[in-house]
């Protein structure tokens, strides 16, 4: 799917709306009402929620009809509700442990204690602070002092006897009856406490059994492992976690793998790490380097004390090899070296003694260990970046057919036997072996309108899919001036030349007026010369265009199908620097040059240089419910943040808007970097102070709605603002900031101005899996064994009174598909379920870059991959956020600067040129 050169998704960025600030309203009047205070009156047509009130999301508005009914089966697990009497107390333990020390001496607390002090309750603890039984214990208050060997910290010291002082005093009842009030809808709020104690519950024997990580349990024995390069394994596991649904409560249970550090002796994990042969040579100091890094913190046994295997962590490497090493054995000075103090103590002859130590225990005085006696303990996760190679063996681990995902999911259900778990049973939790059977609809696929000079000029896709076979493009773009740089050193000049006169053939016919020819003949740039060549070829490009001063309107770039940061470079050279639109080809697709490929590439070079390939049919005939009646405008927003490890560098939110109305199939949009690891999005609105020009009202939200008027000569009277990324516990705050900040980006536009909006959540990152009723029944299931495009469903394990949907609105290709999971956090349009379902179906029918319907609605796959590029701009040195301070330049660049917790602000991204921002140019 990423003919745009497979090294990444991309980005959008509107047009400059920054030309005049004093007539910046929709009518030309500035009436936004600023305090002497410098804060904003905004008018308001309904109050936001506040953080203290116990504002309730919007009920949900009846169950959909449209669509075939069908039933389908879901991995939810039905959980009776207990009829005990739930107790929470608190614990505390002295001197402070771990988390696994502390199971450890609850584990031998109850052992010891149950049947006596305990009263023959079995508690369920929390590892931390809490814990719950069902019924009192027979005291308020009592000390336990518990005796345990000491948890092996790595140092290699002997484990000693340790004592600990456990208090445990009564704190509350857990009140269940406010849970089954929640579920029947009697009480607004979600009783979070009654569900965490349920949860515990019901993690206490997994934990105690597997693995845990996050609401997974891992372990070797749940079928095969798979070696994933460079010493890392998967392991595969199971994810639970308990919901409150229409149906009751639900246990949601999934299959998940993820990645271990494999038991290998170090020298072997060393050997697969640099991919080379290290017995019998020193280390570079870059492999020294990389060693480091994968080993530091990995706990490691010795093997040359036959049955005493003692554990240590490794803390880094010695700079000399073994056989330089020496250490002092007594206060007397008296120097030994390992390979000597190896012989004579263990009769052990090191044989690597050009390689490095170990290095493990206290930094100040490091024990040294030789490599060759070390193996790498089972059962630790390996929670670093993995490279591409391992992320693709990982998803081919994980990637089932819905069928065998399903058996799977049963079979773990009755190998963890919730019916015989003790703490179920002590607790009365009951859980059905069954998956829920749930009834869905089916909703219709919307016709899609072409061009009329085409021979086939609309069409309705079949099973989420169709193709571009007697059709031409709904508005095709003109492409005179091209060019094409070739970085792919195994593609001959000739066949560079060959593919892109079959591209640009590909593209007439598809409805572009596209020139045959390119400006200047195509060159091969080494890939390490990326800036210069292109900026070369650019100038000589636009000298050969002459005293015209045409506008080249397209590179085409031919990449290695393996380019490292060649792609990202590419991009950011062309879209900062030169204001160039790029088209990307892998080495692969030019050897290939199919219809297929080069129509694909059609699609998506017409979008950017800014044609349509299709848009809905119902739009142009003005039959879309609460979208074509009146000017509206749809968002898209997410945030993306930096891979785990990267400290300090930004997260980058994206935000898209329609600028096409009725027919809301271009977007154009904004990208900004903000604090680390911050959900919210800072910069949908602002305002800064400038000495000369006074208040400066910015902000996406705001420039985009600008950019909407001026292409459409309308003002939306309609928002519907679609926002991935967010996890339930953030909904609340999430709506709060971003709602607010759209109304006042409203209001700064126009007194009064407060047009409708509807705030729609998207998640793809849950657990909740759809499968068919019946495998072979060929009308609700597509060719891969999935659920067909256009499955809804909204009810039984939906929310219990709220307005959310599952919704798979593509059809399968590998695997088993998620349905992307939509809860409205705010409504004022008073969307019917019907229409909200429909409409998002839908438009999933309308992104630019292939012809099949895509997972999540296009505003917000846009926005991820609008964020996903704005990656590529940031400057090398740009990961300490929040320490640079420079003054923010309000409209000077769509990509702006944030202002970061504390005094500081991110570094802002590079402003892209003025010929890229009016274009969809991330397709």
């Amino acid at each position: 799917t990423h003919a745009n050169g497979n090294g990444g998704p991309a980005a959008t960025i509107a047009p400059e709306l920054r030309q005049q600030f004093d007539a910046l309203s929709m009518d030309g009047d500035s009436a936004s009402v600023t305090t002497a205070a410098g804060r904003e009156l905004v008018a308001v047509r309904a109050p936001i929620p506040r953080a203290d009130s116990s504002c309730k999301f919007p009920h949900r508005p009846g169950s959909g009809r449209a669509g075939t009914r069908c039933l389908v089966k879901a991995n939810h697990f039905l959980a009776e509700l207990p009829d005990k009497d739930l107790h929470q107390y608190d614990v505390a333990i002295t001197p402070e442990t771990s988390r696994v020390s502390g199971r450890a001496v609850m584990a031998e607390l109850v052992r010891l204690h149950r049947a006596s002090y305990l009263g023959g309750r079995l508690p369920a603890y929390d590892g931390r602070k809490s814990m719950y039984t069902a019924g009192p214990l027979p005291f308020t208050s009592k000390e336990f002092h518990i005796t345990l060997l000491e948890e092996d910290d790595g140092s290699g010291q002997e484990r000693r006897e340790r004592t600990f002082k456990v208090v445990i005093r009564y704190a509350a009842r857990a009140d269940l009856r406010r849970l089954e009030q929640y579920i029947a809808g009697r009480q607004a709020e979600a009783p979070q406490e009654a569900l965490q104690v349920l949860d515990i519950v019901l993690r206490e024997l997994p934990t105690a059994r597997y693995a845990p990580y996050g609401r997974s349990f891992f372990s070797p024995d749940f079928g095969r492992r798979r070696s994933l390069g460079d010493g890392v394994e998967s392991w595969r596991g199971f994810y639970q976690t308990i919901r409150p649904t229409q149906m009751g409560l639900s246990l949601n249970i999934d299959m998940s793998a993820t990645s271990f550090f494999e038991p290998l002796p170090v020298l072997d994990f060393v050997g697969q790490l640099l991919n080379a042969d290290i017995h019998s040579r020193s280390l570079s100091d870059a492999e020294r380097v990389k060693i480091k890094k994968a080993l530091r913190g990995v706990k490691v046994e010795v093997t040359h004390r036959g049955n005493i295997r003692r554990k240590y962590r490794i803390s880094g490497l010695t700079p000399q090899t073994t056989r330089e090493l020496s250490f002092p054995v007594d206060q007397g000075g008296t120097v030994k070296s390992v390979v000597q103090y190896f012989q004579e103590t263990y009769g052990f002859a090191i044989q690597h003694i050009n390689l490095p130590c170990l290095t493990v225990g206290n930094q100040q005085r490091p024990n040294y260990l030789p490599m060759e006696v070390c193996k790498i303990v089972e059962g630790q996760r390996y929670s670093k970046r993995l490279n591409q190679g391992q992320i693709r063996a990982l998803l081919e681990e994980t990637c089932q057919r819905p069928h065998d995902r399903e058996r799977d999911i049963v079979q773990m259900v009755n190998h963890n036997s919730y019916h015989d778990d003790p703490y179920a049973k002590e607790f009365g939790i009951k859980i059905s072996e069954r998956l829920a059977s749930v009834e869905a609809r089916i909703l219709p696929a919307p016709r899609l309108k072409y061009s009329e000079t085409g021979r086939e000029k609309d069409c309705l896709p079949r099973v989420g899919q169709w193709n571009m076979m007697n059709k031409k493009m709904v508005n095709g773009a003109r492409v005179r001036s091209w060019l094409c740089v070739n970085f792919a050193r195994n593609v001959q000049e000739s066949m560079a030349t060959g593919f892109c006169r079959e591209l640009a053939r590909m593209c007439q016919a598809s409805g572009m007026d596209f020139a045959l020819e390119p400006v200047l003949p195509v060159i091969y740039v080494r890939p390490d010369q990326v800036e210069r060549g292109l900026k070369a070829r650019f100038h000589d490009a636009m000298t050969a265009l002459g005293p015209q001063r045409k506008e080249i309107e397209l590179l085409i770039g031919i990449l290695p199908d393996n380019n490292g940061s060649l792609y990202g470079d590419l991009k950011r050279v062309c879209e900062i620097d030169l204001g160039l639109i790029s088209q990307c080809c892998l080495t692969k697709q030019v050897f290939k040059m199919n219809k297929q490929i080069l129509a694909n590439l059609s699609l998506k070079i017409n979008v950017k240089v800014g044609g349509r390939n299709t848009v809905l049919a119902d739009a142009l005939t003005r039959r879309i419910p609460l979208v074509t009646d009146k000017p509206t405008i749809i968002f898209g927003a997410d945030v993306t943040h930096p891979h785990p490890g990267e400290d300090s560098s930004p997260s980058i939110a994206a935000v898209v808007a329609s600028q096409d109305w009725p027919e809301v199939t271009k977007y154009a949009g904004l990208v900004s970097a903000q604090t680390h690891r911050q959900e919210l999005i800072e910069d949908l609105y602002n305002v800064t102070h400038d000495p000369q020009r006074g208040t400066i009202h910015g902000g996406m939200v705001r420039e985009l709605l600008i950019s909407f008027k001026r292409t459409t000569g309308e003002k939306p009277e309609r928002i519907i603002f679609y926002r991935d990324g967010v996890s339930e516990g953030q909904f609340y705050q999430v709506l709060l900031h971003e709602l607010d900040a759209i109304r006042k980006a409203c209001a700064s536009l126009e007194a009064n101005y407060q047009p409708l909006v509807t705030f729609v959540v998207v998640q793809k990152r849950h657990h909740t899996r759809l499968f068919a009723h019946n495998h072979n029944d060929q009308s609700t299931v597509d060719k891969s064994g999935n659920i067909l495009p256009g499955t809804v469903i909204d009810s039984k394990i939906c929310h219990p009174t709220e307005f959310d949907f599952f919704l798979c609105s593509h059809a399968g290709i590998k695997g088993t598909s998620r349905p992307a999971h939509y809860h409205v956090l705010w409504d004022e349009n008073n969307f019917t379920a019907d229409g909200l379902q429909t409409l998002t179906n839908n438009l999933c029918y309308t992104y630019a870059r292939c012809t099949r319907s895509v997972s999540i609605v296009p505003p917000a796959y846009y926005a991820h991959l609008a964020a996903f590029r704005a990656r590529f701009y940031m400057e090398p040195d740009s990961s300490d956020s929040g320490s640079i301070s420079s003054a923010r330049k309000s409209g000077s660049s769509t990509s702006r600067s944030t202002r970061a917790a504390g005094a500081g602000v991110v570094r802002p991204l590079p402003a892209l040129k003025d010929s890229v921002k009016k274009v969809m140019f991330y397709c």
